[in-house]
C-alpha cells in the first residue's frame, strides 16, 4: 500500500511523508526563467494549493524536498538554483467571510507572523502601509528581493457574492492592499496568484496590469491536475488494484476513469487532464464514485443559474460557445453564468472554431455532468418535505420493467412541484428541465436520446427489453403528441428489433400547472 496524497496541500509534508508525488516542478523552473508576475485559475480541490507550496519551498531554499525531481536535474549547473528569498504566502483559505472584518482580519494575521521576523514599528499604519514597509525591510535585511504568493485570492469575493455592500468592501480592501504589488515592482522577484475565478474590476488585475495570466496557456495546461502519461506513469500499482477491486481488466478500469474524471481542458489545443482529488480518492476506495462533486457545489452558483433562467439542455445540445475574454474575465453583475460556469469547472473547453476564435463548452465528464443535473434538481422541483424530490432509481426500475403507468404517476408528481410563476416563458423553462434532467439522468444507467432537432422524437429511451419513444406537448394533448410518433415514422429505426417498442405521448397543461394527458401505443404501427 501506497501513500495517497488525499488532501495533503503542503509539498513539504508530502516529500517527508512518503506521499506519492506527482512532479511538477518543471513548471517552477520555466515559471522562474521567465520570471513575470503570474495569475492561475482553476477549479477547487484541483491542485493550486499544493503548487503555491512547492513555489514556496523552492523560494525558501529547501534543495533537500527537491532531490529526484525534474527541476534538480534542470538546474544542476545553476550555481544561483535554490538560493533562498524572503517569502509572503498568503493564504485566504483561512476564514468564513461573511463576517464582518473576516478580510481584514486574515490579512493582519499575516502580517503580524512577518512582524515577527522582520520588525513591526509600522504596525500602527494601515494594511497596505504595513505590507509595504514589510516588503521594503525583507529586502534591505536579506539583501534579496522578495517573492509574493497569494492562494485562491477570491474566496473573500465568492463568498459575499450574494451581499452586495460586503462584496464591494471587500474588493476596496482588495485594491489598497494589493497596490504594493505595483508600487513596490523593484522590491519583488516573483509574484504568483491563485484562484477559482478571475474577477473584472478588481485591483489584482486592474492595478497589476502586467499580470501575466497563464491560464489558458497551452504551455501550463497541465501545471495542476494529472495527465493521461502522469497518471501512467505514477500510479500504475493503483491502476492494477483498483481493476482487481471491481473485477474488471486494467484496460476497462482506465477507460471508466477517463469517463468519470477526466477531460478537463484548459488551452483550445491541449490534452485533457484528470482531477486530481476524485482520482486519489477512486484509487483509495476503489470505487468509481463521485468524490470532486460529493465535496459541495457552491450555493451562490446555483442561486445565479436559477436568476439567469438557466436552460440547462444548451449544454448536452451543443450550442454553448463563448470568446476567450468572457472566458478569462468573470464580473459579478453579469448575467451570462457561462463564465462563472467554466471557470469553477462545471463547464470545460470541447473544442474551438478559429475563424470565429470561440470556444465550444460541455462537460468535462461524467462525474461533473451527472452531479451538476442532480444539483439542479431543488431549483426546478420544489419539495416542502425537504426530501429528494427526483428518485431517479425508481424510474429506472419502472423503465427496465415496462411500467409505463408508474412512469405517468411520477412525471404527474415531478409537475406538481414545478414553482409557482405567472411568467410563461419561465413556466416552459421549468417544464422543459425537468423531463431533460430526469432522462439525462437516466442516461447513466440506460442509452437514452434527448431531442436536438425538428423530425426527431423527444426522447428515446432503450433498456434491454424495451424501446421508449417520448413526445412531449404543452397546452394541446397526448394524442396530438402520439400521432406525431406516428406520423413522422419515429420507431422505424427499430423495425426489426426484438424490443418492445412503447410510444407515450404526454401533455402538460400550463394554466393548471399539471400533466392532464397520457397515451401509450404499445406496436410499431
Amino acid at each position: 500500500m501506497r501513500k495517497l496524497p488525499i488532501g495533503i496541500q503542503n509539498f513539504e509534508k508530502m516529500r517527508k511523508g512518503g506521499f506519492i508525488y506527482v512532479d511538477k516542478t518543471d513548471y517552477i523552473h520555466r515559471l522562474v526563467l521567465e520570471g513575470a508576475p503570474y495569475f492561475l485559475s482553476r477549479p477547487r480541490r484541483f491542485g493550486k494549493s499544493l503548487f503555491l507550496s512547492t513555489l514556496k519551498a523552492y523560494f525558501e531554499g529547501k534543495r533537500e524536498l527537491f532531490e529526484g525531481l525534474k527541476i534538480a536535474e534542470l538546474e544542476k549547473d545553476d550555481p544561483h538554483a535554490f538560493e533562498p528569498y524572503p517569502v509572503f504566502y498568503i493564504d485566504f483559505n483561512r476564514a468564513n467571510y461573511m463576517a464582518e472584518g473576516a478580510l481584514e482580519g486574515v490579512l493582519a494575521d499575516h502580517l503580524s507572523e512577518w512582524e515577527e521576523i522582520y520588525g513591526d514599528k509600522y504596525r500602527e499604519e494601515s494594511l497596505e502601509g504595513r505590507f509595504q514597509h514589510l516588503i521594503k525591510l525583507a529586502c534591505e535585511q536579506t539583501g534579496r528581493q522578495c517573492v509574493v504568493l497569494v492562494d485562491e485570492y477570491d474566496k473573500p469575493l465568492l463568498e459575499t457574492m450574494d451581499d452586495e455592500k460586503l462584496n464591494d468592501h471587500n474588493r476596496s480592501v482588495f485594491k489598497g492592499f494589493f497596490s504594493a504589488l505595483k508600487s513596490y515592482d523593484e522590491y519583488l522577484k516573483f509574484v504568483f496568484i491563485t484562484g477559482v475565478t478571475r474577477f473584472g474590476k478588481v485591483s489584482i488585475f486592474s492595478d497589476l496590469n502586467h499580470l501575466n495570466d497563464i491560464s489558458m496557456d497551452a504551455d501550463y495546461s497541465g501545471i495542476c491536475g494529472i495527465t493521461d502519461k502522469e497518471l501512467c506513469l505514477c500510479f500504475c500499482d493503483e491502476i492494477k488494484a483498483m481493476a482487481q477491486g471491481n473485477a474488471i481488466s486494467q484496460e476497462e478500469c482506465l477507460d471508466r476513469l477517463k469517463k468519470m474524471y477526466d477531460g478537463y481542458h484548459f488551452s483550445k489545443d491541449c490534452s485533457g487532464v484528470y482531477n486530481p482529488f476524485s482520482l486519489l480518492n477512486a484509487f483509495s476506495k476503489k470505487d468509481f464514485s463521485a468524490y470532486w462533486f460529493a465535496t459541495g457545489t457552491p450555493t451562490f452558483l446555483l442561486d445565479r443559474l436559477e436568476k439567469a433562467g438557466f436552460d440547462a439542455k444548451i449544454i448536452t445540445e451543443g450550442n454553448l460557445y463563448a470568446d476567450g475574454y468572457e472566458l478569462a474575465d468573470y464580473r459579478v453583475e453579469n448575467p451570462n453564468p457561462v463564465p462563472l460556469l467554466y471557470q469553477t469547472g462545471y463547464l470545460t473547453i470541447k473544442g474551438f472554431d478559429r475563424e470565429t476564435a470561440t470556444y465550444d463548452l460541455g462537460y468535462p465528464n461524467d462525474e461533473v455532468k451527472y452531479g451538476f443535473l442532480k444539483s439542479l434538481v431543488p431549483y426546478f422541483i420544489h419539495d416542502e418535505d425537504s426530501g429528494n424530490p427526483l428518485d431517479i432509481r425508481s424510474f429506472l426500475r419502472d423503465v427496465r420493467s415496462g411500467k409505463s403507468l408508474q412512469l405517468k404517476e411520477r412525471f404527474t408528481a415531478l409537475f406538481a412541484r414545478l414553482p409557482y410563476t405567472e411568467d410563461e416563458k419561465w413556466v416552459e423553462r421549468d417544464f422543459q428541465n425537468v423531463i431533460y434532467i430526469v432522462f439525462m439522468l437516466l442516461g447513466q444507467f440506460v442509452h437514452t436520446q434527448i431531442h436536438s432537432s425538428k423530425g426527431r422524437a423527444d426522447c428515446i429511451v432503450e433498456t434491454k427489453d424495451y424501446v421508449y419513444i417520448f413526445e412531449f406537448k404543452r397546452d394541446k394533448s397526448a394524442a396530438e403528441a402520439l400521432s406525431q410518433i406516428d406520423d413522422t415514422g419515429y420507431a422505424r429505426p427499430y423495425a426489426a428489433d426484438s424490443r418492445k417498442v412503447i410510444k407515450i405521448g404526454v401533455n402538460f397543461n400550463s394554466e393548471k400547472r399539471c400533466l392532464d394527458g397520457w397515451e401509450v401505443k404499445n406496436n410499431l404501427n
